[in-house]
């Protein structure tokens, strides 16, 4: 009877527990809760922190916010601000590590560490429009307002805007503003300098971008600097560059040589739908896009109201142009010489705010970096920015003597010494039996040498395997100017010619000018000049540099160009022709026992793109049938003497 009993009693139990469920359906679905342990806000317990950090949204006056990093030290009262406006990530360029302390946070690129802590300087990094935290559209080195930009926006009324919020909105500065930066960093400092605000005291443009198609990041005199592709394609394609360039060899030379063109390569990787890829793509001569934006030109055309410390690489692999570039322009203009200071150091690209006693296997006896950072720039900013600094005692040019290894403080640049001596254009002649020699080439001896380039056997810059363009410690890409040139004076596609052993020292002192008379084979060319200090057979004090090859100054040219940069011209075949072109700016002594040696080649695989030797409208587009090899001539004798004329200084 009860399995019958029980079963009655659920039957009539049925209507009454649906009805429950009907009235209220979660009272059988819900699910246990945890409660969440994230707060719906958290805020950061930093009272212990010796700084305070703010970040703001600048607005401009077209409306666009800026992402802007404000570090204020603990406890600052009429400081000043260092400014650096960036399109590489404020926020990571602030954050090096997470730390109650300043140092540690602002550790790496663009931070001068010594200057910054002891000067107890207000920091603010920015994002430039269109990258990472910062609103609006981002284009590469935005030109000024006017032809090539027609908005009312640029980096001078941006950097302008910015300084005008700073010192409204920063109770804790003093209302006096500095910038500085490195790189695309140092050509902001640049813009500043247009129609500045009067809370501007003073701008340290460091290794600047100033002329991306006469010497720095995108050509060098015509030859297009094709291991650039990745930073273009990762730099541009997204805001927070999120897109990484791809690789399908181990070997950049293996890479860009199997694409053919750099053209190809672009086409390959998508590159065209990236804005400023085309433009390169469509103006591969000096035409009136590259010229307009040309800061030297621009700044030599402005009134000079700022006072600017250039700082200049001597070996800089990315921009060695564009410092000197601008302090040949702007230095007329500083009559009572108090305005515009030029530093060069013996460094690659930034590397014065790093250690500064050796580059590769050079070394130079003392942390010159360091020496920058404590003797020069930080008395320098403090002289313009403090309210209590005393008057600073820099120079109108420091510039380090490499070969010496000596620092040198001089009126003027170029100038040999402080002391009355003058620097001389002095030619030294390449002559007959591969022989360099004061002495002009004399009659009766073999008129050229000659050497056949072939683009399928480029001439590499560096050692192989060939890596991507990089800036963490040690990479090959920061040391290659300094690279032993023995690795590829052996080719029969470079051709080497080397002085008598000196036997007092000799110091030359700026821009070395190739005068190369040259004939081709094909129907163009390109033209590498690379000036070089042969060191002795042994070298006591360090044994690795005996017969080292060091690269003292050495530039590429694209022979379409010879009659001039606006328009490319097809070479006349097997015609002895004259390229006369400039040398990256020198400070250097060639010491007694050591020889000068000149190299010439006509390939700098793959940091520049290949020329075809064959003259076609545009290179990037150039057809695998284009490239052909070519019989080089360069020429040495009367009449047709090539040389290299050097600044050589002379003792009063």
């Amino acid at each position: 009877m009860k399995p019958v009993h029980c079963v009655c009693t659920l039957s009539l139990l049925a209507p009454i527990l649906g009805v429950l469920l009907l009235a209220d359906p979660s009272a059988a679905q819900a699910p246990p809760s945890l409660p969440s342990e994230t707060p719906a806000q958290f805020t950061p317990v930093t009272d212990s922190f010796d700084y305070t950090r703010r970040d703001v949204m600048i607005p401009m006056r077209d409306g666009v916010k800026l992402h802007t990093v404000i570090l204020v030290p603990r406890g600052a009262k009429n400081a000043p601000i260092l400014l650096t406006r960036t399109p590489y990530d404020a926020t990571d360029l602030t954050t090096h590590q997470h730390s109650s302390h300043l140092g540690p946070s602002l550790k790496g690129y663009d931070n001068a560490l010594e200057v910054i802590l002891e000067g107890g300087y207000i920091r603010v990094v920015q994002d430039v429009r269109g990258k990472y935290g910062s609103e609006g559209d981002y284009v590469m080195n935005r030109p000024l307002r006017g032809p090539l930009n027609p908005t009312a926006v640029d980096h001078a009324t941006d950097t302008y805007d910015t300084i005008d919020w700073l010192v409204k909105n920063a109770p804790e500065s003093n209302g006096k503003v500095g910038i500085l930066g490195i790189s695309y960093d140092g050509f902001t400092p640049l813009m500043a300098l247009v129609n500045p605000h009067p809370a501007l005291k003073v701008s340290v443009p460091m290794n600047p971008m100033v002329d991306g198609w006469m010497g720095d990041d995108w050509f060098h005199n015509g030859a297009f600097r094709e291991l650039n592709m990745p930073y273009i394609y990762e730099q541009v394609a997204t805001r927070k560059n999120d897109e990484h360039w791809w690789t399908s060899n181990y070997d950049d030379y293996d890479l860009y040589l199997q694409a053919g063109s750099a053209g190809e390569l672009g086409r390959r990787h998508g590159l065209e739908q990236v804005g400023f890829w085309r433009k390169l793509l469509d103006h591969p001569s000096y035409d009136a896009f590259w010229q307009q934006q040309a800061m030297d030109k621009i700044l030599a055309a402005q009134p000079l109201r700022v006072p600017t410390m250039l700082v200049n690489s001597l070996w800089d692999q990315e921009d060695i142009y564009g410092a000197i570039a601008v302090y040949k322009a702007i230095k007329p203009k500083d009559t009572s010489n108090d305005k515009v200071f030029l530093v060069m150091g013996p460094w690659h690209h930034g590397q014065e705010i790093y250690d500064g006693s050796s580059l590769g296997a050079v070394k130079f006896g003392s942390d010159t970096g360091l020496y920058f950072r404590r003797e020069i720039l930080a008395p320098f900013l403090a002289h313009y920015l403090k309210d209590d600094a005393p008057k600073s005692d820099i120079a109108p040019v420091t510039t380090f003597e490499t070969g010496t290894n000596t620092w040198r403080r001089l009126q003027a640049w170029p100038a040999g010494c402080a002391g009355g001596c003058s620097v001389k254009p002095t030619p030294l002649y390449l002559n007959a039996a591969l022989k360099l020699s004061f002495t002009a080439p004399a009659a009766g001896g073999a008129a050229f040498e000659e050497y056949v380039s072939d683009p399928a056997k480029p001439v590499p810059f560096s050692g192989r395997p060939s890596h991507p363009v990089g800036f963490a410690e040690n990479v090959p890409w920061k040391q290659w100017l300094v690279d032993d040139q023995r690795g590829v004076s052996g080719r029969p596609d470079v051709i080497s010619f080397v002085s008598d052993t000196l036997t007092a020292p000799m110091k030359i002192s700026g821009q070395p000018i190739a005068n190369l008379i040259a004939s081709t084979s094909g129907t163009d060319s390109d033209w590498v000049v690379k000036l070089i200090d042969l060191y002795p057979d042994e070298v006591g004090a360090q044994q690795e540099m005996g017969g080292y090859q060091l690269m003292v100054s050495a530039d590429i040219f694209r022979g379409r160009y010879r009659e001039g940069f606006e328009t490319s011209k097809a070479i006349a075949p097997d015609k002895p022709l004259l390229y006369r072109f400039a040398l990256p700016t020198a400070n250097h002594v060639f010491l007694p026992g050591h020889r000068i040696m000149v190299q010439i080649q006509s390939t700098w695989f793959p940091l520049y793109d290949r020329n075809p030797q064959t003259f076609v409208p545009n290179i990037f587009w150039a057809k695998p049938s284009d490239f052909r090899k070519a019989t080089q001539r360069i020429y040495h004798a009367p009449g047709q003497a090539t040389f290299i004329e050097l600044p050589l200084v002379t003792m009063p």
